[in-house]
Order: structure tokens, then sequence, then C-alpha cells
């Protein structure tokens, strides 16, 4: 589904990517765990649409997204891709409901009944009225899920999305993760330093100064 080659991120000051490839198949849950710069989430952003490489080429079922022009990635990443990240990035004085509507707003259909239906797949059915500041962290996150997941994407692109939370909350970010990819087959690319959550997926890449080391998968 999503085919990476040859892709280099030469920044000023840094190295980030040195020619990186990998393929990740449909309804895959691939985690990339490495130690800070070792380019993990460089290359997240690069598999988001959210840089271009100095090199190489992304390519999502046959279509290249690293000739894009800005417009077009943005049109894609609307479509295609739902990002989770560690902070939550939600506007504090909107309410849950609220802030999964905005990113309606952004695909030009704003559907309230739609966007309480996203919150209820994440178990905040009883907390749409409620503004981030009465959240707890775990709950904060579950709302970046159902916000994530509004414009129905093919692929959840993660971002050490619960490195903010207690290990309590993190299992129950990744049950819910692990039902989504099982039961609606979504394909999910998670980033991480830490061996417990990378160990949720079924296959693991970790990296090292720019390049992947070590490809391992993983049967349940």
């Amino acid at each position: 589904m999503i085919k990476v080659r040859g892709l280099k991120k030469v920044y000023p000051s840094a190295v980030a990517l040195r020619g990186v490839d990998m393929d990740i198949q449909d309804n895959e849950w691939l985690s990339i765990m490495g130690p800070s710069g070792s380019g993990k989430s460089t290359l997240l952003n690069i598999l988001g649409g959210l840089d271009y490489p100095t090199e190489g080429s992304v390519s999502y079922d046959g279509k290249e997204i690293t000739t894009m022009k800005e417009d077009e990635l943005a049109v894609f990443r609307r479509e295609n891709i739902g990002f989770i990240f560690q902070q939550s990035y939600l506007i504090p004085y909107l309410t849950a409901l609220e802030n999964v509507m905005l990113a309606q707003y952004f695909h030009s259909i704003v559907d309230e009944k739609e966007a309480a239906e996203a919150l209820k797949r994440v178990g905040l059915s009883h907390r749409l009225h409620h503004r981030p500041s009465e959240l707890s962290g775990g709950e904060q996150q579950r709302v970046c899920i159902a916000r994530a997941l509004i414009n129905s994407p093919k692929v959840l692109l993660a971002d050490e999305p619960t490195g903010n939370l207690d290990r309590e909350n993190t299992r129950v970010i990744l049950e819910l993760l692990g039902e989504l990819h099982s039961n609606e087959g979504f394909t999910i690319v998670l980033v991480t330093h830490d061996p417990y959550v990378a160990g949720w997926g079924k296959r693991l890449l970790t990296m090292e100064d720019g390049r992947i080391i070590k490809d391992e998968s993983f049967h349940s």
C-alpha cells in the first residue's frame, strides 16, 4: 500500500534520514522505534505529507506524494490520513464534540451526529460537552483519535501517542487502536521510544542514525 524508496532528509544542521526503503501493507500495524534523533518522527512526517524529503519517493497505492504541490498534499492528507500526536492540540475553549467537528469543517462537511458517533466509538459518549481542561489525559487522547477517524482515513499515523500518559491510560489507548486495527481494518504506523508500546504492533522497525537497522515481524 505504501512504498518508500531512497528517502533522505537533510537539514542545514543535521542529516535526519540517510536512504530509507520500506513497504507498508494494507491493514498492517507497524511500530517504529529508536532513540531521539534517529529520524523516526521525520520519517512519519514525510509519510504523512507534512514535510518533503530531500531525495526519494513515497507512494500510496501507486500515487506519488512527494512531487505533489502544497494544495494537492493538503487534499491528500485530508482524504487519506488521520494524525494522532503526543500533544493533543485540542482547542481549549471548544468541547470534545466541537473539537471533532472542527476536523469535519476542514473537510467541508459538518455533521454533529457523526461527530458524536466518533466519540462514542472511543468510549466518550458521556463527555461530549466537556472542554479539554475537564478531561483526563487519556480522555483527551481519545478525543484526538476520534478526530483522526472522523474523515474515514485509510491510514492512522501516530507519533508518540501515549508519551504523556501513565501505563494504565497507555494500555487503554493501545487497546482502542488494536480494536480499530483488527475490527475496522485501519493501517497504523506508530512511532515510539517505548518497547511496551512498540510490542503492540505486528511488525517493528528499529531506526538508528537515520537508517532502518532492523525489521522484524511478530505473530500473534
